[in-house]
């Protein structure tokens, strides 16, 4: 990295300190304006979670309620790891008792079936109907099923996708452990923009490591629909140096592209050649969240307009997109953009419902992958708004160096660890 040390671009972005870095405090404290209003956060995970617990920490006068179906979310960050074996399901799964008891969010178990913008107001599955004066949506992704022939919710069962972690990554780790030695993992990573553009590369490291150790004849093969991927040199790089021969890349422009798949037979076929998988990890293409979706905040393209300074949608007044079903210039869309756009929204809300201008922000983001579990690699950045969007600052942040020592990679390992630990803290914590 270049620019700050990593270690004080860590201290500024973790926990406390990016309430600060993102100018959060100066709106601290209750205020007439806000008292009692009504905001509810759709979706508990990185974005949801972080903007509902802000709210309430700048201005507890604000009456916040989260809705989240699941009980406890499971990160993606770090379910790579569990495919590796590095980790249990259980050290990526988050409760929400904290933000129930330490910062009085009203935690509601449910899924939004419909939102009324004009009468703001919106309908769960069980049956209640909420109003809200402001609206938070952070759905995550929905998957676009049969974009890639033959890929559809059933086939998922026998070809997972894992890129909702869960269930779906408990079931790809079954599939890991019942392969045979000398079988042939592959992996068919998506089009741009996905949630995660290192995650697949990282997925092909932790199967490598865990292959490695376990069945050792076995490969992984990537089919891309792209030419290039996030950190390629780097995670090229570490292969060579810990899989050598174990993992294939094959490029969109070489036949990568995935067209469709057979489950039966267990049959990947590109344009040029057919694929046969002991185990298949499709990961197809994706747009916004379903209830983002349906409630008219995508565009033609699937994914929500918003302002980039607010995030308040563009479809709608009042509703605040936030996470991987935004489009946030070149905020990539990662846990850690959603957690820093979380506060961001947070004080916009907060804002908003005083009546006050909304004050500049820094935008940051920081991406760890672990080629193995004494390698990491990684690249941050800070961003701000310019006539092009939300653009990169130059020299702010940076990726890590190519040819580095050992030392240097196992630190970045380490940081790796302690990320996590941060940033689930402060989302969850």
């Amino acid at each position: 990295m270049s620019g700050i040390t990593r270690r004080g671009f860590i201290k500024l972005v973790g926990g406390a300190g990016a309430a600060s870095a993102l100018g959060l405090l100066g709106y601290a404290g209750a205020s007439r304006g806000a008292q009692g209003a009504r905001v509810i956060v759709i979706g508990g995970g990185f974005g949801g979670a972080t903007c509902a617990k802000y709210i309430r920490m700048i201005d507890p006068g604000v009456n916040v309620t989260l809705v989240e179906k699941n009980k406890a979310f499971v990160t993606c960050p770090f379910s790579n790891l569990v495919l590796g074996g590095l980790r249990s399901m259980s050290s990526i799964t988050h409760g929400f008792d904290a933000l129930r008891k330490d910062h009085g969010v009203q935690v509601i178990h449910d899924t939004v079936t419909k939102i009324d913008p004009s009468a703001k107001r919106l309908t769960l599955k069980g049956g209640k109907s909420l109003s809200y004066d402001r609206l938070v949506v952070s759905p995550g992704i929905s998957l676009k099923w049969n974009a890639i022939k033959g890929y559809d919710e059933k086939a998922a069962e026998v070809m997972p996708h894992a890129w909702k972690a869960g269930p779906q990554t408990v079931l790809l780790k079954k599939k890991l452990d019942a392969m045979k030695d000398g079988g042939v993992v592959v992996i068919a990573s998506p089009p741009n923009p996905f949630r995660c553009p290192p995650g697949p590369y990282e997925r092909a490291s932790m199967i490598a490591h865990y292959l490695k150790q376990h069945k050792p004849k076995s490969k992984v093969l990537i089919l891309d629909s792209k030419d290039q991927f996030s950190k390629q040199g780097l995670f090229m790089e570490g292969w060579n140096k810990i899989y050598p021969g174990m993992i294939e890349w094959v490029a969109a422009g070489k036949g990568g592209a995935v067209r469709s798949v057979d489950p039966k037979k267990m049959i990947v076929d590109t344009e040029l050649d057919k694929h046969k998988a002991a185990v298949a990890n499709i990961i197809p293409p994706q747009a916004a969240g379903k209830i983002a979706l349906d409630a008219g905040l995508a565009d033609e393209k699937g994914f929500c307009p918003i302002d980039f300074k607010t995030f308040e949608s563009k479809m709608h007044p009042g509703i605040h997109v936030i996470g991987d079903s935004a489009i946030a210039g070149g905020l990539p869309k990662s846990g850690f953009a959603a957690n820093s756009e979380g506060k961001i929204a947070a004080a916009a809300v907060v804002a908003a419902l005083r009546g006050q201008p909304v004050a500049d922000s820094s935008y940051v983001n920081t991406c760890y992958s672990l080629i193995g579990p004494k390698y990491g690699i990684s690249v941050a950045g800070v961003y701000k708004i310019t006539e092009k969007g939300i653009t990169e600052v130059e020299g702010a942040g940076g990726v890590s160096p190519k040819d580095a020592d050992a030392g240097f990679r196992q630190d970045e390992a380490k940081y790796a660890m302690g990320w996590y630990d941060s940033i689930t803290a402060d989302t969850w914590g």
